[in-house]
């Protein structure tokens, strides 16, 4: 997988700025991200959903909309329908690039803009929405007692989520007389509304008016436990693997390929975003991983980190190991579970010394054995669990030869 930086014209002309989140390979499909009201392409959301779409093969773009992130144009002059016309113009830019997106996503202001967008861009068969507003007029309630200020002076700065913003009254006046009950009825795609019942920003009302005026095929998925803005991580990964699934059901996905090219033997790890740790992991060019680091070290976490690499092949030939020794011992081992951790800590006889290489990396094994065993054989598997290759590989001295391709 890949992060690109690109550049497209907007409704007005204006340069806008996006991420294409691209697949390995050929893309299956095509995707449009629309953020929030005065949020940016950039938000943990924004980054997750892209990433696990484009981990099942589906290219994403995510953008900024006029006057907003990095973006040019004046957010003052722009509107929810400046909004669906980005919208449109990402479409085609998608287009001419890849192909014409099958899949719309929209968080808040940005799930009300692609429900209006989607009859303009044929191709799209299937919409997400997320924490939408039923009523585009939602979003004067972040400032409503400055909109009779707004409508009379013309235009007047307020501050939403602790930043400043130009309000003009050709906005309010937008947003006001926009309205997505023709845009719902006669949406004729696939539709998924996702909300939180705490959002304390766009009730969850919305999204059962939404949901009511959309006809079928339509789902609903509670975001139990989330905020508006889908701020934890775990909220975030849940979204996005619930859209990637349900998106499978209706959009036409070719079968995924995977990297020929890389040799039977060959574990092929290639950098897939230069500003930041994601990895492609191609593996004898029949499957592909990703690995990656936390975001509280610069990563976007959308895959392991080269230690739980780690863990998970002790883990997993630990396993294998147990339940081929059952197998061939005819054991009633009913079930293997393996708990790995890894952690680092002072040598037994360091203890004491300056230098700052005195700890050595520490693998905890955890092991669950389910089944009628008496203690003897629960003994003797835990001794075949210190047989696994993988434990042997870890405990012994490995030589890692290290050449320059000739293409480096």
């Amino acid at each position: 997988m890949s992060v690109e930086k690109v550049e497209f014209g907007g409704h007005n002309g204006d340069v806008l700025a996006g991420r294409l989140d691209m697949p390995v390979g050929k893309p299956r499909a095509c995707a449009l991200f629309a953020h929030c009201f005065t949020c940016s392409k950039d938000i943990a959301a924004a980054r997750r959903i892209s990433g696990a779409l484009a981990g099942l093969g589906i290219a994403v773009l995510r953008f900024d909309f006029t006057g907003l992130g990095h973006s040019e144009g004046e957010f003052a002059n722009t509107g929810f329908s400046s909004n669906v016309d980005d919208l449109i113009a990402a479409a085609d830019f998608m287009r001419e690039r890849i192909q014409a997106p099958s899949l719309l996503i929209g968080h808040s202001l940005g799930g009300a803009a692609v429900i209006a967008a989607a009859a303009h861009i044929p191709q799209s068969r299937a919409v997400v929405t997320i924490g939408a507003p039923a009523d585009p007029a939602h979003v004067l309630n972040n400032f409503a007692d400055r909109v009779e200020e707004i409508r009379a002076k013309g235009r007047a700065e307020v501050e939403l989520a602790g930043r400043r913003f130009t309000i003009s009254s050709d906005f309010v006046e937008d947003v006001s007389n926009a309205s997505l009950a023709a845009s719902l009825a006669r949406l004729r795609r696939a539709l998924l509304v996702m909300h939180a019942p705490g959002d304390t920003t766009v009730s969850i009302d919305d999204a059962g008016t939404i949901f009511k005026a959309a006809k079928h095929p339509k789902s609903f998925v509670t975001l139990d436990g989330a905020d508006h803005l889908l701020t934890s991580e775990e909220d975030a990964a849940y979204a996005a693997e619930t859209i990637a699934t349900w998106a499978k059901r209706y959009l036409d996905l070719p079968q995924p390929t995977f990297d020929k090219k890389v040799p039977e033997g060959i574990t092929r790890v290639s950098e897939a975003d230069p500003a930041g740790f994601l990895q492609d992991v191609s593996v004898s060019g029949s499957f592909h991983l990703l690995a990656d680091e936390p975001e509280q070290v610069g990563g976007t976490n959308l895959g392991p980190s080269p230690y739980q690499f780690l863990a998970i092949a002790l883990g997993t030939c630990t396993s294998m190991t147990l339940r081929m020794y059952a197998r061939r011992k005819k054991l009633a081992l009913a079930s293997v579970s393996i708990d790995v951790t890894h952690n680092k800590q002072h040598a037994p006889d360091c203890d004491g010394c300056e230098s700052s290489n005195t700890k050595i990396d520490v693998l905890e094994r955890i092991i669950t054995i389910q089944g009628e065993l008496d203690d003897a054989q629960r003994q003797r598997l835990l001794q075949i669990a210190d047989m696994c290759p993988v434990h042997k590989t870890l405990e012994s001295e490995v030589l890692i030869k290290t050449r320059y391709s000739k293409g480096g």
